[in-house]
């Protein structure tokens, strides 16, 4: 598997190396940089909001862009350590820690490696639908209870004050009752930052705004003395490039790793997954979803290395990067070129670094996560899609990050199959005029079928929802009078796949119908479903199915033979058909 993986490397950046223009260089080196100026302050606020050292966070932005440019394949999506994940990290680590900042450090970074593992795994199995396994509505109500949970860790930074307490509940209340000892300094100092953030992305779309105001901030503190009036400054970072290695444990000998990986991948993925696809649309060239596995497993193996936490694609550092120009991976190499000689050269300044302030970043990244537009429309579109979204904003609010995202998991394929399980039967009418049918519950003008039954199941037809389906045909059928009803027509027209269940299901309805003397015809299977029901038997049972036909050539040759009752003729296979209109294939 890790050649595979090593020739897939080569490959990728042959693509875009091979694809590479000249007049592209100067827009990715300048985003590069760009990208390199967003990623400092940002990285510092993330690695203290994970509780790490706070130049892991610049780090995983050096390294974790590193590693996707090699595999990944979006152009343009940028790597690094989100607010989400973080604040996942800093919730689920600390338990297993036991108070060693040692032990912290080092099973936050053996979590970037059984991320790896973990992404090589969905890779060989194939496992992108895993981008499609919390529904977008849910992510709504997920992003913004990470956003809100964000918000409320760093009120204590921003009022100068201990905090404390285990979810947004308990941290309320402790930064609540600590505020009349809350430090003027620091207060002052945050909100000023935080006025100046606001303002310049106001003023100064897709600058490196934060920058400034670390700089600015910086200047103050050391012009002004603040750590001196009780303002917590960064303190010293080690200058330098990481130290490689393996971590120090051992996957095996931390309990409870991988369902921490498992839910660092997932929200990972998806995040990164939507802002790549976003791109790849914008900008006209094709995603591979199962690759980005591999892209964010290399990202991630390098974070790792380098004693990091994990890492993801993010929508915001890419859309700094994209504005200032970018067009390639080269970009991200650019970054993590800057970001080097960053650490190599101009940690020092950072020392003095208001607490504050990196809180001031942290505030202003996450209001973005919070999207009230969003969630109006899903309360205006579908009570269903708003109720599902408010059940995964309390949720991470009450439960955390890590079960929150395993909360909005389950919540989505829960919906989704209850959804399923209820799939709209439509009893077809004739629409007026014409030899065509419509759904005679959304247009009570459509004429009755005189003695016929014409339903169409408007989704698949699967194990979860083939009982509700045939309860529906079979009440239909119970509420019209006796001896009336000499055709029943299943329209599959709507009905992409059938399962066993629902061959069985197909089987069941037929030999009831038999019973009472009553005709049954299928119209409208496709080709996967057409061969399916051969394959049962049941095609030949009914007298064939073709496609060609429509439900009123199935109806018209035997109105004259109704006089009869019971006697009616068969339905031949040029007979049995689909709706009013053949569908391809």
């Amino acid at each position: 598997m890790m050649a595979r993986c090593s020739s897939l490397a080569k490959s990728q950046m042959i693509t875009w190396l091979r694809a590479y223009q000249v007049s592209w260089l100067s827009g990715d080196l300048i985003a590069g940089i760009t990208l390199a100026a967003y990623a400092v302050p940002v990285a510092l606020a993330y690695a203290t909001l994970a509780r790490m050292p706070p130049q892991v966070g610049i780090y995983g932005y050096m390294l974790g862009g590193l590693g996707y440019a090699l595999l990944g394949s979006s152009r343009h999506l940028a790597v690094g350590p989100t607010s989400a994940i973080s604040l996942m990290i800093a919730a689920a680590v600390g338990a297993m820690a036991a108070g060693s900042p040692e032990r912290y450090v080092a099973i936050a970074s053996l979590t970037a490696f059984a991320v790896t593992v973990l992404c090589l795994i969905a890779w060989a199995l194939r496992l992108s639908v895993l981008a499609k396994l919390i529904s977008d509505s849910i992510l709504v109500g997920f992003k913004a209870g990470a956003g809100i949970t964000i918000a409320v860790t760093q009120l204590p930074a921003l009022f100068g004050v201990p905090g404390g307490g285990a979810n947004v509940i308990e941290r309320l209340v402790a930064t609540g009752s600590q505020l009349p000892g809350l430090s003027m300094p620091s207060l002052a100092t945050g909100l000023a930052a935080l006025a100046l953030l606001a303002a310049g992305g106001h003023f100064l779309p897709g600058r490196p705004v934060a920058l400034g105001v670390v700089v600015l901030s910086i200047m103050a503190a050391r012009l002004l003395g603040l750590a001196e009036m009780g303002v917590a400054v960064t303190g010293e970072i080690p200058a330098g490039l990481p130290e490689f290695g393996p971590p120090s444990l051992r996957l095996i000998e931390v309990e409870d790793i991988f369902p921490l990986a498992a839910g660092v991948l997932l929200l990972a993925y998806i995040e990164s997954v939507s802002a790549a696809r976003g791109f790849a649309e914008k900008h006209g060239y094709t995603l591979n979803p199962r690759q980005e596995f591999l892209g964010i497993g290399a990202a991630n193996f390098l974070v790792g290395l380098g004693h990091g936490y994990p890492v993801a694609g993010g929508l915001s550092q890419s859309a700094v990067a994209e504005k200032a120009g970018s067009r390639t991976p080269l970009t991200l190499l650019c970054a993590s070129a800057t970001l080097a000689l960053a650490m190599l050269f101009l940690t020092g300044p950072l020392a003095n670094l208001p607490k504050a302030t990196l809180a001031a970043v942290v505030l202003t990244a996450v209001a973005g996560l919070i999207d009230i537009p969003a969630l109006r429309r899903l309360w205006r579109i579908s009570g269903v899609d708003f109720a599902a979204a408010v059940v995964a904003l309390i949720g991470v609010l009450l439960l955390g990050i890590l079960q929150g995202i395993l909360l909005a998991a389950f919540t989505s394929v829960l919906i989704m199959l209850v959804r399923a399980s209820r799939p709209h039967v439509a009893f077809l009418g004739r629409i007026p005029g014409t030899t065509h049918y419509s759904d005679a519950a959304r247009h009570p003008e459509n004429e009755p079928i005189p003695g016929v039954i014409a339903f169409r199941p408007e989704g698949s037809l699967l194990y979860v929802n083939v009982e509700n389906v045939l309860e529906k045909v079979l009440a239909q059928l119970a509420a019209a009078p006796e001896k009336s009803i000499w055709l029943v027509v299943g329209d599959l027209s709507a009905a992409p796949h059938l399962d066993l269940a629902a061959a069985t299901m197909l089987r069941k309805l037929y030999a009831t119908l038999k019973a009472q003397g009553i005709r049954f015809a299928l119209i409208g299977a496709r080709g996967r479903v057409r061969d399916l029901l051969r394959r049962d038997g049941l095609a030949s049972l009914i007298g064939g199915i073709d496609r060609a036909a429509t439900l009123d050539a199935v109806i018209a040759p035997q109105k004259d033979g109704f006089a009869g009752a019971c006697g009616m003729p068969n339905i031949s296979s040029q007979e049995a058909g689909t709706g009013s209109k053949p569908p391809a294939g």
